[in-house]
């Protein structure tokens, strides 16, 4: 099903309210004759109902006078919509009815055939559409074959849909400035759910929450929640917010709120018979949310390694914003036999004897002490001898009586550590 609306110089007001039920929406004229959108509300019989509904439903969005035509394609709706004034609802099968007293120049068409048809004395969609099949293609051609199908209603063409993304956003301007976060939330509730509604009429979900607050005399406030899976609940979002600004509070009294949230397609999810239920991941981002504002947005996440040569160097990345190519990995591990090397953080003093050679034979720290019996080394690296985190570096692997140790010595500090034991 389709939906047509025609009004007379109303054409923003007209694609804001076939946007609101539809994102696909084309705008078919904009000129002295008026201005009309048709729209595909195919999706809309499980939110409002029958097409009566749904036109009603429209009805009570529109808020401007206009015409409201719904069929089978496009097509007939626009051309009833054209003429037939208020709501218009055209049974299937029964489009060549109710499109019938329709005057022909609703058709356009080139300027030969309106002057074929005047001589003819068709003046209706209902009197093209009663002539012969056979005579209008031997007599008009292609061009009278398709308008004689558009006169009987029977138009299979596809939208040439309306350029330009989706936004989903809510701006509110307070009369006097707040500083207290409890009444800043609740507006950000009730924007929230006006938002939520919106994209939810779209059968979309959100996946970035973005809010934006002009403060009293500082700069203005910008935070940006990325989601790691599709949601659409705005308590849930409602309680990110109040995690992160719980955490990051704004500088001064706030004057007005932009809030937006990014769509894009609903998540769908099959469950297995045989599986555990997990934890919704709307539940479980709210859990990390909270963990994040108790040890700081830096001390969670996946670990990542760092494009340095500088040993146990790595940063925390966002969780789901890195991926493991498990494929490479498996072949890099494939026939090979590896230890582990257990890290002390944070690293253990040791006090190390050298002997003539300067080779390590005797070690004493809190992790590990006695004779070294063995010793491999040493490595050296270096690096960073520009900035204040340089390193310089020597390592060693001793073996003692209890184990397998790593040690290392930093040379610009001329220190030792036990950095770890091998498993």
């Amino acid at each position: 099903m389709f939906a047509a609306l025609w009004s007379c110089g109303n054409l923003p007001l007209l694609v804001e309210c076939a946007a609101h039920f539809s994102p696909w929406v084309e705008q078919t004229t904009a000129g002295a004759c008026g201005d009309s959108v048709v729209f595909d509300i195919r999706g809309l019989r499980l939110i409002h109902g029958a097409p009566a509904e749904i036109a009603t439903a429209i009805e009570r969005r529109m808020g401007l006078h206009a015409n409201l035509a719904i069929a089978s394609n496009p097509d007939a709706a626009l051309h009833a919509a054209r003429w037939l004034k208020g709501t218009t609802v055209i049974p299937p099968r029964r489009e060549a009815e109710m499109l019938a007293p329709l005057p022909l120049f609703l058709l356009g068409g080139s300027a030969e055939f309106a002057r074929t048809l005047d001589v003819w004395g068709i003046r209706t969609f209902g009197e093209l559409a009663a002539l012969p099949g056979l005579g209008v293609a031997a007599r008009l051609g292609e061009e009278g074959v398709a308008m004689q199908r558009l006169a009987r209603g029977e138009g299979d063409r596809l939208l040439r849909l309306l350029k330009g993304a989706l936004e989903f956003s809510e701006e509110f301007e307070l009369e006097s400035p707040v500083d207290l976060l409890e009444p800043l939330l609740l507006l950000l509730a009730r924007l929230l759910q006006s938002i939520c509604n919106r994209i939810a009429a779209h059968s979309l979900a959100a996946n970035q929450l973005r809010l934006r607050l002009k403060l009293e005399r500082a700069p203005e406030y910008r935070l940006t929640l990325d989601l790691p899976v599709p949601m659409l609940d705005p308590q849930v979002f409602l309680k990110l917010l109040q995690l992160e600004m719980n955490q990051r509070p704004p500088e001064a009294a706030i004057e007005r709120i932009w809030l937006q949230l990014h769509p894009v397609e609903s998540r769908v999810t099959q469950q297995g018979l045989f599986l555990p239920p997990s934890p919704q991941p709307e539940k479980l981002e709210i859990t990390l949310a909270r963990i994040r504002n108790l040890v700081g947005a830096g001390n969670l996440g996946a670990p990542e390694l760092v494009d340095t040569h500088r040993p146990d160097s790595f940063r925390y990345m966002r969780l789901g914003a890195t991926k493991l190519n498990r494929e490479k990995y498996l072949r890099a591990n494939t026939h090979t036999s590896r230890i582990a090397l257990r890290r002390f953080r944070p690293l253990r003093h040791a006090q190390i004897w050298l002997d003539a050679s300067g080779q390590p034979v005797r070690i004493a720290s809190s992790k590990a002490a006695g004779r070294i019996l063995a010793c491999f080394g040493p490595w050296r690296t270096s690096g960073d001898w520009w900035s204040s985190e340089a390193w310089d570096r020597e390592e060693w692997d001793v073996e003692i009586a209890t184990g397998l140790l790593k040690i290392h010595r930093d040379c610009r500090r001329c220190d030792w550590f036990v950095e770890g034991i091998y498993d």
